[in-house]
């Protein structure tokens, strides 16, 4: 009996059906970059706003104030009396007067010096002259409650984290294409919930939802594209993230074009529904059903993708080999219990937290070092495109393992110098901090190969989610309240460690997918002969 591979390529490794597939599902990383940066557009701090003194908007209803000079009447006595005080954290702890004039509403406190009049905290009744560009404005997350700002990030994070163990584990059970359908209709719905919430708690529950089901529907569709083509084309893994780079440099011109949050928070989620179409054109991965026992249906869609390449199976490609391991549904003790098993999985894990870290940090970092935000961030997803050229240009000439460790030490290098530079001289700041992003790019994108190839079939979903899934700590961004440039230097100390650490990973250029856990304990650090198949003791066929 023929092995998958060998049917795979007899009906075409990446053939018009592939390539269809392949263009598909890429659309997925567009969604899942809009979903994952985000919040850099949705929390865009308010330009003016201020805290309003009680009573206020009645008085300026019976006075007929505009806003402006509800401000003057609010603000400026504040800023007089108080030089360091811009009245968004503090207000005067005063009572109007109108007995006298509306034009002098402090007319009773007039032999006090306006530096002596009481101050007081606000707590909330802000006034936000834009009261709905943001979720900042919308559910008053300033002054004392910035940080939930951050804490809405970290509840993606938490979603990203819950649906890589939950929709992971699922993918591998029940089916790759059903999960993925599943989380798009899931991210569809609960983005607009979130667009919609009439409060914070609401919000924070289903953007956590949204990120269980975005994780779902990008690694699922990553394992499906890998899983599809033969192994000299799984470099098509990295491809697909240039479309998560082309999200990245579509999503400021929707922020630039739509005015409020909620009207980015639709355009970004509501293309997910469209997803729901591909029922019809994106087949089961055959390479899972054989995990099954479903060699049958495996076989009949190998004959579907071998019609649409315009190829044709021999007839004696009646059944295909199936492993006679016996199936068992994927576990975390799988990805441990033996030595090479265990050790990829902890520097993956470990591997997967840095990059995320430091790629959402430096993502982040953009909303608050001041510019524009637009033209900076779109550069910033432009820097991203060279990074992919030059994974395409080395991984298939050098191997994984060199790339993957040299981007992680020239980012983690990159992000200490730039801590370090000068403010006056901006142009070499950027500079450097562009190699930054260009380098955890490229080791953000080689993770999710590396990753994949190292786990075999009945795992390959579920290993790649749960090593993607360590959060990002959310009061990391907290430090630059203290200082602007800290937490680049926890990056770069993360980023080089990292470098250092995947070198111990084995070598994945060209050898064929992984079948069984056997396949990978096989494996070894010099392991990476082109073409190399695995061949099974138990079934004496090549799988």
């Amino acid at each position: 009996m023929p092995s998958f591979d060998e049917v795979l390529k007899e009906a075409g490794e990446f053939g018009r059906f592939q390539k269809r597939v392949f263009f598909l599902l890429c659309q997925t990383g567009i969604t899942f970059s809009f979903l994952f940066a985000s919040v850099v557009f949705l929390g865009q701090a308010p330009n003016n706003y201020w805290c309003r003194i009680p009573g206020a908007a009645e008085l300026s209803e019976q006075c007929g104030w505009t806003l402006e000079e509800e401000q003057n009447f609010t603000v400026l006595p504040l800023r007089l009396g108080n030089g360091s005080s811009s009245g968004e954290c503090e207000r005067l702890d005063v009572a109007w007067d109108t007995s006298i004039s509306c034009a002098s509403p402090l007319a009773r406190y007039r032999n006090h010096s306006v530096g002596n009049l009481p101050l007081t905290t606000c707590h909330d009744n802000w006034v936000f002259k834009q009261p709905h560009s943001s979720i900042v404005s919308e559910y008053n997350l300033v002054c004392g409650n910035a940080w939930m700002l951050d804490l809405s990030q970290a509840i993606l994070n938490l979603g990203f984290l819950v649906g890589a163990f939950t929709l992971g584990y699922a993918a591998d059970r029940y089916g790759r294409i059903l999960i993925y359908l599943l989380s798009c209709l899931g991210v569809g719905i609960c983005g607009i919930i979130v667009a919609f919430a009439p409060n914070f708690t609401i919000f924070l529950i289903f953007r956590f939802l949204q990120g269980v089901f975005g994780k779902g529907t990008w690694m699922t569709c990553y394992v499906i594209v890998t899983e599809i083509v033969g192994s000299d084309q799984r470099i098509v893994g990295i491809v697909i993230q240039i479309f998560f780079t082309l999200g990245i440099m579509i999503l400021p011109g929707i922020a630039y074009l739509v005015p409020t949050w909620q009207g980015i928070q639709l355009a970004i989620s509501l293309p997910n529904f469209l997803f729901l179409l591909y029922y019809w054109v994106v087949p089961e991965s055959p390479r899972w059903l054989l995990t099954r026992k479903k060699g049958e249906k495996a076989l009949k869609i190998m004959h579907n993708i071998a019609k649409h390449n315009g190829k044709y199976l021999s007839p004696h490609y009646s059944e295909i080999t199936v492993s006679n391991e016996e199936v068992s549904n994927p576990s975390f003790l799988d990805l441990v219990r033996t030595p090479r098993m265990r050790r990829n999985t902890l520097i993956l894990m470990y591997a997967w937290f840095t990059s995320a870290l430091i790629y959402q940090g430096l993502v982040m970092r953009l909303g608050i070092v001041g510019g524009n935000l637009y033209i900076d961030f779109f550069i910033s997803g432009a820097v991203e495109l060279p990074a992919a050229l030059l994974i395409l240009v080395t991984i298939d000439r050098i191997g994984r393992r060199l790339p993957f460790g040299i981007s992680n030490i020239v980012a983690g290098i990159a992000c200490l110098i730039t801590a370090f530079l000068p403010e006056d001289i901006p142009w070499l700041k950027t500079t450097v901090a562009t190699l930054g992003r260009l380098g955890i790019t490229m080791a953000f994108e080689i993770v999710y190969l590396v990753n994949t190839e190292l786990y075999p079939t009945t795992l390959r979903n579920f290993g790649v989610s749960l090593c993607s899934s360590l959060l990002p700590p959310f009061l990391l961004f907290r430090l630059a309240a203290v200082w602007l440039e800290l937490p680049l230097i926890i990056f770069s100390i993360l980023a080089v460690v990292c470098g250092l650490l995947v070198l111990l990973l084995p070598e994945t250029k060209g050898i064929s997918l992984p079948e069984t856990v056997e396949d990978v304990e096989k494996l070894s650090s010099h392991f990476g002969k082109r073409g190399k198949k695995w061949k099974h003791q138990d079934t004496n066929s090549y799988i």
